[in-house]
């Protein structure tokens, strides 16, 4: 693979560091601010909103700009935002940093991925796409586990301040490898937009929603529900979260291959496997091996849905896919917005989190039925 796709990689792990890490560093940012685990939750679907506006205005405002510059300058967007939550010294400036260093992560992952596919053929498309997503899977591997073991050592003010160093180096290494790439000279606003007239690009970014939202319902609150209904130590929680990290870096490598060879039945299979264990983890989370064992299965099905998802909005807005592939972006995180709010309500409402996982599984199959119905007109 080209090595621009792991400069993506970098970048991405960098921007999935500063997503996840804040749910192991919830209880801890709540109790430094004094606000409450459900206050707390807002900075997952603060940060997720901010993908959500900042997809389309940074993606059509951009349009004419070379895909170089842009791609650097989102970086460094990011580098901003992140420094800012880490010297916060309020809950209102953290909330204010992560949105800011939000506002660039649809058009960077959008961008990034109709640039990534243009460096390989169409038949390795999923599998380069695949391997830039990976530094998103690694961050949960790495970046997520480190980050929280950092943030309760030395403070979680330390973890962003880090991200933030790395956001700059991963804006070096893009400035460093990718060559300068104009913008589509047949590409405008116009032609942008009227890929979203089509109502199978509709479908796809309703399955993306609901598919992935149903994960966020559980993993935004995942620190309580590991301290509380399972039972684990803060240090016990760090493992548990890496575990989650390689089921989503498997789950992303596999379905990047199973993709390219059959779109359709990749998503309709992994989205059925994703619901099947979210209700199995209304069971098994009172018990720590059975918990974890189901943890890494939900995050292999979790990031198997993201090669196909992009792939096939791709695909469905053919000749204008860079408001539609960050709009899909914007639709993970819509998903993960709501996700996290339907948690907090139950949390809330005072539901035991056996039922985050159940309304968990419930949202996905949601997403499932919009991948059904779309099957015939959507997917090759």
């Amino acid at each position: 693979m080209p090595i621009q796709l792991y400069a993506f990689a970098l970048g991405a792990f960098a921007i999935g560091t500063t997503e996840f890490v804040i749910m192991g560093l919830l209880p801890l940012v709540a109790s430094d601010l004094s606000v409450s685990i459900p206050a707390a939750g807002l900075l997952v679907t603060g940060y997720a909103l901010g993908v959500v506006l900042g997809a389309p205005i940074m993606t059509l405002g951009t349009t004419k700009i070379d895909r170089k510059t842009l791609l650097v300058g989102l970086m460094s967007l990011f580098f901003i935002g992140n420094l800012m939550a880490g010297l916060a010294p309020s809950y209102g400036v953290l909330l204010a940093g992560r949105i800011i260093s939000s506002l660039m992560h649809g058009a960077f992952f959008g961008v990034g991925s109709v640039v990534a596919a243009s460096l390989v053929p169409k038949e390795k498309q999923a599998r380069a796409l695949a391997l830039m997503f990976s530094g998103l899977a690694m961050s949960n591997i790495v970046g997520v586990p480190l980050g929280t073991a950092i943030g309760q050592a030395v403070g979680w003010r330390v973890t962003f301040l880090l991200v933030s160093l790395l956001g700059l180096a991963s804006g070096g290494f893009l400035f460093a490898v990718l060559k300068p790439q104009a913008a589509d000279a047949s590409g405008s606003i116009a032609n942008e937009i009227s890929a979203l007239m089509r109502p199978r690009v509709w479908l796809a970014l309703g399955t993306t929603t609901f598919g992935f939202g149903g994960v966020f319902v559980v993993w935004t609150y995942i620190a309580p529900i590991l301290g509380t209904a399972t039972g684990l130590s803060p240090e016990w929680i760090t493992g548990v979260l890496f575990v989650f990290g390689i089921g989503l870096t498997l789950g992303n490598h596999f379905m990047g291959h199973w993709a390219d060879k059959s779109l359709s039945l990749a998503l309709i299979g992994v989205l059925a496997a994703l619901i099947v264990l979210m209700a199995l983890f209304s069971v098994t989370m009172a018990s720590f091996i059975p918990a974890t064992i189901t943890i890494f299965l939900i995050g292999m099905a979790a990031f198997g849905t993201i090669p196909p998802l992009q792939i096939g909005i791709m695909q469905a807005a053919e000749g204008a896919p860079n408001l539609s592939s960050a709009l899909n972006i914007a639709a993970f995180n819509l998903g993960n917005a709501g996700g996290a709010w339907i948690g907090g309500l139950l949390i809330g409402a005072g539901f035991p989190f056996p039922a985050l996982a159940l309304a968990g599984a419930c949202v996905s199959l949601i997403g499932l039925i919009f991948a059904l119905v779309s099957r015939s007109s959507f997917f090759r």
